[in-house]
């Protein structure tokens, strides 16, 4: 239909999934735990290069429990992207910790290395070195983890990576969510593979992740009885979603594919336009493009972020601000911040300028012709069609 209803990143099936959700309807395998999920975890594993994994309820309780086994709590600092969803922060304040959000930096829009350097340099003159830092990899992204990991090593700071929009992103050849002590995937409805709702932790230590294991099903202690010594969670994926994983795991590579093409035909159409500047690759890495995130300068394009999110709404397309960042949000304004230089906040920037496209990987041409037709009367300039 003409005016069909384009979202911004739809649930994509492959059409294999219903095979695995009747195995578990057939062998009874309908509660958390199963066949299903221990595939699913070596699956993550081998396909990453993880050393293992272990399958949770989401990605933001995946960074919960790795939190908990950094054994961060009450009196603790935890560092943090600014520039990203608040499921990234939250956790912090479920450990009891206290988050310190770092800014972003022009090159990935990803956490900045002169603001941690700050950062970490000022804690530890404190006696206040974090648990860990938080480093997001935005949009699809990978952050500058050469430059991070050094930092962190410096100090003996683990970094936890929240890859939760970055599977199938690589950085340097390793796959994204590998770098640091723990990564962290995310497999929402509107990620770039799904199970509806779950998550999944990854690490090389193999006695963390078994530890993990334990925290996430309710850490009930070895004993013929119901005995539990330390608090626990339920935070188990079931064994039908993650029969849903196995199947979308199979087409991943052929999703990164689909939304780096949706990419480079938006880039194609407005990359040329003066104002308009499309979220950066860093050499050396390549990103899954989970969204495609651009700026638009007002002044440039006479155009208001504003003025472009209503025109597309007015023709039935989603499409989003980018992230508020977190240091700006109300539950998280006493939290300490540090800005990528004394004169540039580049996460504020980015707010004010940013929009995410539709950028699903089962968008038509013709779905996206009409996300390009719209921009571009909203831009009045001439844009290259879809192909």
């Amino acid at each position: 239909m003409a005016n069909e209803r384009i979202f911004l990143s739809p649930p994509h099936m492959s059409g294999r999934e219903q095979l695995y959700i009747n195995e578990a309807f057939d062998t009874n395998w309908i509660a958390p735990l199963g066949p299903n999920v221990d595939a699913f975890e070596q699956e993550i594993a081998e396909y990453t290069g993880a050393g293992g994994a272990v399958a949770l309820s989401s990605g933001t309780a995946a960074i919960h429990i790795a939190l908990c086994l950094l054994g961060a709590g009450p009196g603790d600092r935890v560092f943090c992207s600014s520039f990203t969803f608040v499921a990234s922060a939250n956790p912090v304040c479920y450990a009891g910790a206290e988050p310190v959000f770092i800014d972003s930096e022009p090159q990935t829009w990803n956490m900045s290395p002169e603001a941690l350097e700050r950062a970490l340099e000022e804690a530890d003159r404190e006696g206040r070195l974090p648990k860990a830092v938080i480093v997001v990899h935005l949009y699809g992204q990978n952050a500058k983890m050469k430059e991070i990991m050094s930092l962190c090593g410096r100090y003996d700071v683990p970094v936890i990576e929240d890859a939760a929009e970055s599977l199938g992103s690589t950085y340097e050849g390793k796959a994204s969510g590998t770098l640091g002590k723990f990564g962290i995937y995310s497999f929402n409805g509107n990620k770039i593979i799904t199970t509806s709702g779950g998550g999944m932790l990854v690490s090389d230590d193999e006695e963390a992740l078994n530890k993990a294991r334990f925290l996430a099903t309710q850490a009930r202690d070895p004993a013929p009885h119901y005995q539990h010594s330390v608090v626990g969670y339920n935070y188990r994926l079931s064994n039908v979603l993650a029969g849903v994983g196995r199947a979308q795991l199979q087409v991943l590579d052929e999703r990164v594919e689909a939304r780096r093409t949706v990419f480079e035909n938006y880039r194609e159409a407005f990359g040329g336009l003066k104002g308009v500047e499309f979220m950066p690759e860093l050499p050396g890495t390549r990103s899954n493009r989970w969204l495609t995130a651009l700026t638009i300068d007002e002044e440039d394009t006479g155009v208001k972020i504003s003025d472009l999110l209503k025109a597309l709404a007015q023709d039935n397309i989603e499409a989003r601000p980018l992230w508020k960042p977190l240091h700006l949000q109300p539950i998280f304004e006493r939290a300490l911040f540090y800005p990528h230089s004394e004169t540039l906040c580049v996460s504020e920037r980015l707010f004010r300028s940013g929009i995410c496209l539709p950028s699903g990987s089962s968008m038509t041409l013709e779905q996206q012709q009409r996300v390009i037709d719209c921009i571009q009367r909203s831009l009045g300039k001439v844009a290259n069609p879809a192909r």
